[in-house]
């Protein structure tokens, strides 16, 4: 299944590599992130995301800026971050992209601490890392079935379908 497959109506989750894509735009998959975010801010689609995947995707795009505009290879590109916390301060792009999110008409899911033991279980049914598993135990606790995603780890979870850019 791929973002276009899904019909007008229904609700998806996205993970933090869409929103990425999004806002970073990815040479081959920016155009489809692109395409879904834009039918969830026409409110086509319902869109969901969670406080901690906001917070992958600041670190994620964060890194992206930091390379682009120091020019840093991306390997390291953390440590040289710690390393350097007055060029952290220089950063502007990745906290637009977070303030833009609620914008779009995506709904930011907050995370109750009992989640955090029920995603430690998924991880040991699915063998999910916990952030993967962590995304799955949101989207139950709120009746989602629907995963915007390029990350197949996710296929391994029954009841979840995953939605792949292309």
């Amino acid at each position: 299944m791929i973002f276009a497959d899904l019909q007008a109506g229904e609700a998806v989750f996205l993970d933090a590599n869409t929103l990425v894509y999004h806002f970073q735009p990815h040479p081959t998959l920016g155009t489809a992130a692109t395409a879904l975010v834009r039918r969830i801010e026409l409110q086509q689609v319902s869109g969901y995301t969670s406080t901690h995947v906001l917070s992958e995707v600041a670190h994620r795009l964060m890194t992206m800026e930091a390379s682009t505009l120091f020019g840093w290879p991306a390997t390291g590109i953390v440590q040289r971050l710690r390393k350097h916390p007055a060029k952290v301060q220089k950063l502007t792009a990745f906290r637009n992209a977070l303030t833009e999110v609620p914008l779009l008409n995506v709904q930011v899911l907050t995370i109750p601490a009992a989640l955090i033991d029920t995603a430690a279980g998924i991880s040991q049914q699915t063998g999910l890392l916990s952030n993967d598993a962590l995304i799955v135990a949101v989207m139950q606790a709120h009746g989602l079935t629907r995963l915007a995603s390029n990350d197949a780890d996710f296929d391994r979870v029954s009841g979840l379908t995953r939605y792949a850019p292309a």
